[in-house]
């Protein structure tokens, strides 16, 4: 099998879900099980422990015992937020790993490097399993994982821009340099882009 190891966990699938724009709960669900992921990405901003439309909580979609939930920084403009965030996931008891988003522009979600690297050095101190997402940068992937990352999260397009892999030949040289596994994340909007 082609695992991938993070933080020494094994996972089977080399595929992370994340779990925005589902209709509802089943069609979250069926995808998680479909796609035969083994990590789901959740926004802590989109989790409701009080549900009450009768669908329940976005939790309620994704078996932790088959996947692992990973909690994001979604909508976090700074460092401090993220942090703030981070600890709010750990208090409510969701697991130790995080994805450290922290996009100040609103239209491209383009991630803030200074924010981004000052938020993981904060919570790798604090026990956190810490991936971050990240500008196609290679000198900022490696101060993140000198920072104690589990991974690099480099963008291949913006968020949401189904475009694929943009920013190619940056992920080449992060993936030639890198000594933690290296994801691409975000404008992935095909089958044939998440492949290559």
């Amino acid at each position: 099998e082609d695992t991938l190891t993070i933080a020494g966990r094994e996972f089977g699938s080399r595929l992370f879900l994340g779990t925005g724009k589902f209709p509802s709960n089943a069609a979250l669900r069926d995808a998680i099980v479909a796609s035969g992921t083994r990590m789901v990405t959740v926004a802590l901003r989109r989790v409701d422990l009080e549900a009450a439309d009768g669908e329940g909580d976005i939790l309620d979609a994704i078996d932790t015992d088959e996947v692992l939930l990973l909690t994001n920084t979604s909508g976090a403009v700074d460092a401090d937020e993220a942090v703030r965030l981070a600890r709010l996931a750990r208090s409510a008891g969701l697991p130790d790993w995080i994805k450290v988003e922290v996009t100040p522009d609103p239209r491209y979600l383009l991630p803030d490097p200074i924010e981004t690297l000052r938020a993981s050095e904060t919570l790798v101190r604090e026990g956190f399993t810490v991936l971050p997402y990240c500008s196609a940068d290679p000198v900022l992937c490696k101060h993140l994982e000198e920072a104690g990352c589990a991974t690099v999260m480099p963008l291949g397009s913006w968020i949401g821009s189904n475009q694929g892999l943009r920013t190619k030949a940056a992920l080449e040289i992060i993936v030639e340099q890198s000594l933690v596994p290296v994801v691409v994340d975000a404008g992935i909007g095909a089958p044939s882009q998440a492949a290559e």
